[in-house]
């Protein structure tokens, strides 16, 4: 298991486009991957998921891989999500 700790940057958080976007990323995966916020862990692979997290600007998120690919998958999606999802 690999995580890392990220700043949400979009002004306007989580919101259906980039969630999107993140859950087709996560679903290329084999590794679980996952998004703990507030207590809770949300599956990146669903994007009712990720909208249910009303994950907000300035939020700080865990993304969390598990699985045969996770070092690449923890790479790549942190990087989308830091680089403000393709917003």
């Amino acid at each position: 298991m690999v995580s890392k700790k990220i700043v949400i940057s979009d002004p306007l958080g989580m919101h259906m486009r980039p969630a999107s976007r993140l859950a087709k990323m996560a679903a290329e995966y084999e590794s679980s991957v996952k998004v703990d916020f507030n207590g809770k862990a949300f599956d990146c692979k669903s994007v009712m998921f990720l909208m249910t997290a009303c994950i907000k600007y300035n939020s700080e998120i865990e993304l969390v891989c598990e699985g045969p690919d996770e070092e690449k998958a923890l790479a790549e999606l942190s990087e989308f999500i830091e680089s403000g999802m393709g917003e």
